[in-house]
């Protein structure tokens, strides 16, 4: 006999950690997932929380070098990312509304897809800042809150701009991309080159090593070969999940410029402002 999914049963051992009302928000919100690599950890973080409304959207392929951190199986290798993770989604709850859209967020599209959800987790390849930029745009014009993270070695960080934030990401590193346009480089390794320089003395040795190495590669055009870890990947979806279930329930979040990062290497949690004009560590 099949089993038949119900959601209140599925979400039965949330209760006294998830009030019913924000439980019923959480039911209730529908979520974009622009990068479906890191963000593929917290789509099934969120997706086991209680979000069941998704929209997907990654234009790359499942390769066997993203199985050691990102939620997909050796049998997904060559299947559109989006698809992929689409079907583990369904596999937690049939009647999950997932669509999935196999192509890359960009200038074109940003817009559209922002106002097809109530929140938007950001992920999208770095080496596209051109897209990022207008996904943030397009979130703080509609009033709809925008999650960005980022895996750090052992750990992770989130940064949180809610409805209407005072400053988007756009200016926040309004700065880092002006100046980089007068070296006549402009390209992302050097504007994120520009904030690691800023905020490094706040992260694990290892993480400012890999990073200047990365960095140094995508400079000569090839693909960002940043070294990550599953530890890195799970933490950034419990710390977003965990933020988003505070903001849904009316709780405070920490908010840019400031980022939350937490590193299970030194077991410390900080809050770092990733402004320009944030003072020297």
């Amino acid at each position: 006999m099949a089993t038949v999914f119900n959601y209140d049963t599925f979400v039965t051992r949330n209760e006294g950690y998830v009030s019913p009302a924000t439980q019923a928000k959480i039911k209730d919100s529908s979520l974009l997932i622009a990068g479906n690599g890191l963000g593929s950890s917290t789509a099934i973080c969120a997706a086991r929380m209680g979000f069941r409304k998704f929209v997907l959207i990654d234009g790359d392929t499942v390769d066997a070098h993203n199985l050691n951190r990102q939620f997909f199986d050796f049998d997904d290798i060559g299947t559109p990312k989006a698809a992929a993770l689409k079907k583990h989604i369904l596999r937690i709850n049939p009647e999950a509304e997932v669509e999935a859209i196999v192509a890359n967020l960009d200038k074109s599209n940003a817009a559209q897809l922002v106002g097809m959800v109530d929140i938007i987790f950001d992920t999208i390849d770095f080496l596209d800042l051109e897209a990022i930029l207008h996904l943030h745009t397009s979130a703080r014009s509609l009033g709809k809150p925008i999650f960005t993270a980022l895996s750090i070695g052992q750990g992770a960080g989130v940064l949180y701009f809610p409805p209407n934030a005072p400053g988007s990401l756009a200016e926040i590193i309004a700065h880092d991309v002006s100046q980089a346009t007068t070296e006549g480089d402009a390209s992302y390794s050097n504007v994120f080159g520009k904030i690691m320089a800023r905020i490094g003395a706040h992260l694990d040795r290892q993480v400012v090593e890999q990073v200047a190495r990365a960095l140094t590669i995508m400079e000569d055009g090839r693909p960002c070969p940043a070294s990550q870890l599953a530890v890195g990947s799970f933490t950034v979806a419990a710390m977003a999940v965990s933020m988003m279930h505070d903001m849904l329930a009316g709780l405070p979040v920490p908010q840019s410029p400031q980022i939350v990062v937490h590193s299970f290497k030194n077991h410390v949690t900080k809050l770092i402002d990733i402004s320009s004009d944030a003072p020297a560590a």
